[in-house]
Order: C-alpha cells, then sequence, then structure tokens
C-alpha cells in the first residue's frame, strides 16, 4: 500500500511497507541518499529531517506514521529556481563547519528547524536542539558560529 505524504513541498506517493522506516523510503525506494545512515537507533542524528516544523530521526520514524505529513529533506532546502542556499546552508559554508561531511545533513536540518520555532535561540535553546547530533569530527563551535550567524547574529 502507498503511503501519500509531502515531500520537498511535492505530493509523493511512496510505494513501500508502511512499517518502512522513512530513511529507508528515502534512499532506497526514492533514491534521496542526501539523508545519512548513521546508527539505525535515532541516537546520533546524522539522518534528521524535519516532519511538520519538527526534527526527527527518519532511522526511527515509519513511513506509515507519515501519511499525509509534510517531511522535508536536506534536498529540500535550497530554492530550485535559483539555486540559492538555504540560509542555514550559507552560514554552513561561510563558517565552514564540515570537516568529513557524514553528519552535516541532519546537523543542518536540526538547526533549520530550531531557527523556525525560535528564530533567535537562546544558548541553551541551541544546546537542546543540537543535543544529540553527533559529530566525530568535533565541528561542534563551528556548528554553534553558523546557528549565530543564519539567526542573524555574528559567527
Amino acid at each position: 500500500m502507498a503511503t501519500k505524504l509531502i515531500l520537498n513541498g511535492r505530493r509523493v506517493s511512496v510505494d513501500a511497507a508502511p512499517d518502512m522506516p522513512l530513511l529507508w523510503a528515502l534512499r532506497d525506494v526514492l533514491g534521496m541518499t542526501g539523508t545519512r545512515f548513521g546508527c539505525g537507533a535515532g541516537q546520533c542524528g546524522a539522518c534528521t529531517v524535519i516532519v511538520d516544523r519538527a526534527a526527527m530521526r527518519a532511522c526511527s520514524v515509519a513511513l506509515g506514521d507519515l501519511a499525509g505529513k509534510q517531511v522535508r529533506t536536506i534536498e529540500g532546502l535550497a530554492d530550485p529556481k535559483t539555486r540559492r542556499l538555504h540560509r542555514v546552508q550559507q552560514a554552513w559554508v561561510d563558517c565552514n563547519v564540515a570537516q568529513c561531511g557524514y553528519c552535516q545533513a541532519g546537523q543542518i536540518m536540526s538547526a533549520v528547524a530550531l531557527l523556525e520555532t525560535h528564530p533567535q535561540p537562546t544558548d541553551a535553546q541551541v544546546t537542546d536542539a543540537m543535543n544529540g547530533n553527533l559529530c566525530r569530527c568535533g565541528t561542534y563551535p563551528r556548528v554553534r558560529a553558523a546557528i549565530a550567524q543564519a539567526a542573524g547574529g555574528k559567527a
């Protein structure tokens, strides 16, 4: 049975088992590989997507639970017409956040969800929102600088 949802602003019908984790539906069924597989247990944040304005781990949410919901992935952030990066993506570039880059899609999606709910987040809100997005390279200071820049503050 197909699950219908809104993916990056477009209505899609995903023909897969309803208990399939969203991560595998994105990567294996839809061919969207921007969302990364990390731990597979919702602990590392590499697979973070935004579902109806909330950051969620795509490895831990079943496709069937997303019927009718809006899902955004890293592929859906840049403006498709102008190819201009989302302000958080641009801040990531400006602050040289990415090192190996593996966790960055998940980090960016968590930051986008944060700034959509808290446009001028406090340090505590940043810490809370980014808690669970692990980076093996230790780019946390640059992540915080990029979030500050994207929020309109100085990096």
